[in-house]
């Protein structure tokens, strides 16, 4: 597919950025965002169209994004009276980036089939850095002809970008991933307590093990902050409740025990008890020093 039409529907935290890459990339970009004071202020800074509806953002498009919050808005913008399917061109391609259920992708993959369109589910990890700097993970679900058609368009924002199966196999692997980031920040979290408890040298002993086995993103980039108190910044502690939420009802469904991944979640529960549901999840921290006093 060579210089596609595209549209992108949801200017957040994550397609805001993302949709300026395109832009940045020579692409002819139509955007939709539900909130339109956002979407003119992203039209003022790239420079691109903008439409009222998502239908109008997807109307004569090759290639449709998405990155909304969940199942719910998902079916807003697509299923919805002036939703993007409304408008969905034969041989069109629905990428769906927003981490969602595994349901809600074959759902929107089935729709796509009946307008004879193509569907991925791509989910993303990176956060919000990794958006504006264009170094995202993307795993996608889908068709390999369908990937090879999309993957030059999810190279513009992506560090790596690989298709792991059939439609919903994104969004599984994206539970894998947060199950995962879940552990490992609960972890950190006691590790900087424990190190400051002891009377450490913190930010020593965190460059140091951070070259070793011990070592992960999260420790890389947060360990900073978590010790200087700060979580105005990243991954909101309510959107990994939804993605727990999410993790936790697909391993109930395929058999799969996750008892530190529903402790974590637990733990994020009393951060949102905490008036903390905006911090980063590297607030975990926060809530563990909060309850040894």
């Amino acid at each position: 597919m060579s210089s596609p039409s595209v549209a992108f529907v949801g200017l957040g935290t994550m397609g805001y950025p993302m949709a300026g890459h395109l832009v940045r990339a020579g692409l002819t970009v139509t955007a939709y965002n539900r909130s339109p004071e956002r979407a003119k202020s992203w039209q003022q800074e790239y420079g691109s169209a903008i439409a009222a509806t998502p239908a109008e953002a997807a109307r004569g498009a090759d290639i449709v994004c998405l990155c909304v919050g969940n199942d719910d808005d998902l079916r807003q913008v697509t299923l919805g009276p002036e939703g993007v399917i409304q408008s969905l061109a034969p041989g069109a391609i629905l990428i769906d980036h927003t981490t969602a259920s595994a349901a809600m992708a074959r759902e929107l993959d089935q729709v796509c089939r009946e307008r004879q369109a193509h569907f991925i589910d791509a989910p993303v990890s990176g956060g919000q850095q990794g958006a504006e700097n264009g170094q995202l993970s993307i795993m996608c679900g889908g068709e390999p002809a369908i990937f090879e058609q999309a993957s030059p368009i999810l190279d513009h924002y992506a560090k790596a970008c690989n298709l792991m199966g059939p439609v919903g196999s994104g969004q599984l692997t994206k539970m894998v991933n947060q199950i995962c980031v879940a552990g490992l920040v609960e972890a950190l979290a006691e590790g900087v307590a424990f190190a400051q408890n002891a009377g450490l040298e913190a930010e020593k002993v965190f460059e140091t093990i951070s070259q070793g086995a011990a070592s992960s993103w999260q420790m890389i980039h947060r360990h900073q902050t978590m010790l200087a108190d700060q979580f105005e910044h990243g991954f909101a502690v309510d959107w990994m409740r939804k993605d727990l939420d999410i993790c936790l009802e697909e391993a109930q469904r395929n058999g799969t025990p996750l008892p530190v991944t529903e402790q974590v979640n637990e733990f994020y529960k009393e951060i949102q008890a905490m008036e903390g549901g905006r911090w980063d999840t590297s607030s975990l921290l926060r809530r563990l020093k909060n309850n040894t006093r």
